[in-house]
């Protein structure tokens, strides 16, 4: 086992065939900055071509989550002194690392457990091998602080079944360990009590097995995921072809869960709520790379061209008088062409070179 410091925010290290990258801001839920995504990205890319490196493993420190998302009070901050050049690069940096993990010539494995929401999606959901338990709360919760889906987010989310993904994004709506593999989020469920004894089997395990075959030995039924028995009101409502007739939709429907969301989506950013419901669609008809560079373009537009992310952060993190004021405040405030400039606004420096 290789040395490391155990005070870094990233712990890097190799455990026989294993090369293992865990988060480590654990009062912060792990939080993700831009010296961890540099940290990762460069033990990725000095194992890529290490022999005695098979398999990466990321997980997280401590008992609360593998990782609650972007450090977005720092985007905040960097936004309104007057930086917004500084969140270009952290995006940037973040998403080129999502496209890595993704596309990687190694297995990596990724535990989801505990919180894994936004960023933490972003190096858990393009693992090769994902993992869940009775603990993990997954979700894509961009909409609840004036934003939209990244981290290739989107790219997930245009992949669940019917209109599961158009509803978890638009809504932020937490995921089960059950629902996670439902919706295409993870693949296998392994009960906590278990994940040392994984950890231990993928590194030290025996060649040829492979690390799928190791974890089904650990896999377990979750309970069915809830989000099936709402399948039939979420397809029929999120297939509407603007956010206005969703919530139209939503308004008809006799289903206490029905009448929740559009409680819901009255809190919410209208312009997050349509640019995501776009940004979903526009997703699943592309490859990774096309969505990370899609909601590269939406992002950037919303931190330097759109108030309702620095008035959402300030309402839910910073003043947390969780009353933010939304321009526009409705959904039927909303223009016609609500989302063709997020859609449209050219970065000054490209997603990848």
């Amino acid at each position: 086992m290789t040395d490391f410091d155990p005070a870094a925010e990233v712990l890097i290290r190799t455990e026989g065939s294993l090369g293992r990258l865990t988060l480590n801001r654990p009062k912060a839920i792990n939080a993700l900055n831009i010296t961890m995504i540099r940290q990762m990205t460069a033990a990725l890319e000095a194992w890529r071509h290490d022999s005695d490196i098979d398999i990466v493993l990321i997980d997280g420190a401590g008992e609360r989550g593998l990782c609650a998302g972007g450090d977005v009070r720092a985007l905040y901050d960097e936004i309104v002194a007057g930086h917004p050049e500084r969140t270009l690069d952290f995006f940037r940096a973040e998403y080129t690392l999502n496209a890595m993990i993704a596309e990687y010539p190694k297995p990596v494995v990724a535990f989801a457990d505990g919180v894994t929401m936004g960023g933490g999606i972003g190096l858990a959901g393009h693992a090769a091998i994902r993992v869940v338990t009775e603990r993990s709360k997954l979700a894509m919760p961009e909409t609840r602080i004036g934003f939209t889906p990244d981290v290739g987010g989107t790219y997930l989310l245009g992949r669940a079944p019917g209109r599961i993904g158009e509803y978890l994004g638009v809504t932020g709506t937490t995921m089960s360990g059950s629902d996670a593999i439902y919706a295409g989020f993870a693949d296998y469920y392994v009960p906590s009590a278990h994940l040392d004894e994984l950890r231990e089997a993928l590194a030290k395990r025996a060649d040829p097995t492979s690390p799928s075959e190791l974890v089904l030995l650990f896999d377990e039924t979750p309970e069915p995921s809830p989000l099936v028995a709402e399948r039939a009101w979420i397809d029929e409502v999120f297939s509407a072809d603007t956010i206005g007739e969703v919530a139209q939709r939503l308004s008809e429907r006799q289903e206490g869960a029905a009448s929740a969301t559009a409680a819901l989506l009255t809190e919410l950013a209208p312009t997050g709520l349509a640019v995501t419901l776009e940004a979903v669609r526009e997703a699943r008809e592309g490859d990774l790379r096309a969505a990370l560079e899609g909601e590269y373009r939406r992002v950037l537009w919303f931190g330097a061209h759109h108030p309702d992310l620095v008035e959402g952060i300030r309402a839910q993190l910073v003043d947390k008088d969780r009353s933010p004021k939304w321009k526009p405040a409705t959904i039927a405030e909303l223009a016609p062409d609500a989302t063709a400039a997020a859609r449209a606004y050219v970065p000054e420096v490209a997603l990848f070179d």
